[in-house]
């Protein structure tokens, strides 16, 4: 197995589990939270694929694909390439309403696809080209593929848990 092999390997982990967590979902279990406070399935999922979108878009110089007409309507926001969630105060989670399970895997294919063509075109020599110079030390690509996997998968597992806490109500 080589790099490429292996990181597609890893990342069609964060497939299964975003498609494990849509499945049987109503769009109303999409924006229930189990505490006030606490962040819904739509915003995990629609969060997790955000930070891809960024990450990706950067790694490659292109557009997130978020600023594509169509998408951030389908969430009720505006296509903001700065919004992906992080720091977001309780109002602006619930802000985030995706308007159905459809819509949620439909943009997470879109990332997805692109994420395929940048592991796809990997090399083990390409994973040390500095991808960030704001930290110290500089972050590898190999360093935030992995962090974007990791943060995926995290937030994956936060929203199979509220679909676990919601089924038992």
């Amino acid at each position: 197995m080589d790099v490429s092999q292996l990181l597609e390997e890893l990342f069609s982990r964060v497939h299964g589990h975003v498609h494990d967590v849509l499945e049987g979902l109503a769009t109303e279990d999409l924006h229930a939270v189990p505490e006030p406070g606490s962040n819904p399935i739509g915003w995990l999922l629609w969060h997790l694929t955000r930070v891809q979108d960024m990450h990706v878009a950067e790694i490659l110089e292109e557009d997130q694909v978020w600023v594509e007409p169509g998408w951030s309507v389908r969430f009720g926001l505006d296509p903001d390439p700065a919004n992906v969630g992080y720091g977001h105060s309780p109002e602006q989670v619930l802000a985030v309403k995706p308007e159905s399970a459809d819509a949620l895997r439909a943009y997470y294919a879109e990332v997805e696809e692109r994420t395929r063509t940048l592991l796809a075109a990997l090399t083990p020599d390409s994973l040390d080209r500095i991808v960030d110079t704001r930290w110290d030390p500089p972050v590898t690509l190999g360093a935030r593929l992995v962090s974007i996997a990791d943060d995926d998968i995290q937030h994956a597992g936060q929203a199979a848990y509220v679909k676990g806490l919601l089924q038992r109500r």
